[in-house]
């Protein structure tokens, strides 16, 4: 998984990297957010999970954020960064992922019952999960930036990991996913004879299952695609 995220993680760079500063104040795929705040979030993201597994190193418990409403005013303070440099903001996503890299190595050593709350009193997440955690932030934001990147660009190991993953957590009416461009299928919820079946590109189903529109090209066995929670 850490290749995975080391992999992800260079895109996503490469993509910032070449992104015009007049293009951070444009939309992205996550409504009520700019780029620029894809951008913020994504590196703010990295710094709370270096945080949590920096905690599980030395022993003191911490949390990922302080509150809600902490992690959205600290998103919005490095976007008014953003508004006047840019390249200030690179910077600070470059150092944030160095220094999840640096310290990400420690969830593979951790006991399957470490856990961590996202905020305090909040959800609690085991500690062995932050590398996929990132994986998915990286992947699907990178995706969200509208700027080039697409979710038929993941590679196919990352998009089966997300179904799967989405299938689980899933507490809607059930129905089946098929993948036509992979021999892969999952199953949504509680199932029966009469359960639809959605099919279409994979980078499509698993974008379409975190919740975002995935345009024409998926199609369901009885006409209607089953409504996805944002994720």
């Amino acid at each position: 998984m850490t290749l995975h995220v080391q992999a992800a993680t260079q895109r996503l760079l490469h993509t910032v990297d070449r992104l015009p500063d007049s293009a951070w104040s444009g939309p992205s795929h996550c409504t009520g957010w700019s780029r620029a705040h894809v951008i913020a979030h994504l590196a703010l993201n990295a710094e709370a999970l270096a945080g949590v597994l920096r905690g599980f190193r030395d022993g003191v418990p911490t949390t990922m954020y302080r509150s809600d409403e902490a992690r959205d005013q600290d998103i919005d303070d490095l976007v008014a960064v953003a508004g006047t440099s840019p390249a200030a903001v690179r910077e600070r996503l470059r150092t944030a992922v160095a220094a999840f890299a640096d310290v990400v190595a420690v969830a593979d050593g951790l006991p399957k019952d470490a856990t961590f709350e996202r905020t305090p009193g909040g959800r609690v997440v085991p500690g062995r999960a932050v590398p996929f955690l990132r994986l998915r932030e990286v992947e699907i934001h990178h995706a969200d930036l509208d700027a080039g990147y697409t979710a038929s660009d993941w590679p196919p190991d990352n998009a089966m990991s997300f179904l799967s993953n989405d299938a689980r957590q899933y507490r809607g009416p059930g129905f089946h996913a098929v993948a036509t461009d992979e021999p892969a299928r999952w199953t949504f919820g509680e199932t029966d004879a009469t359960s639809p079946t959605v099919s279409g590109p994979l980078g499509a189903l698993a974008w379409w299952a975190t919740g975002r529109d995935p345009g024409s090209v998926l199609s369901s066995t009885n006409g209607t695609l089953p409504t996805m929670e944002g994720r």
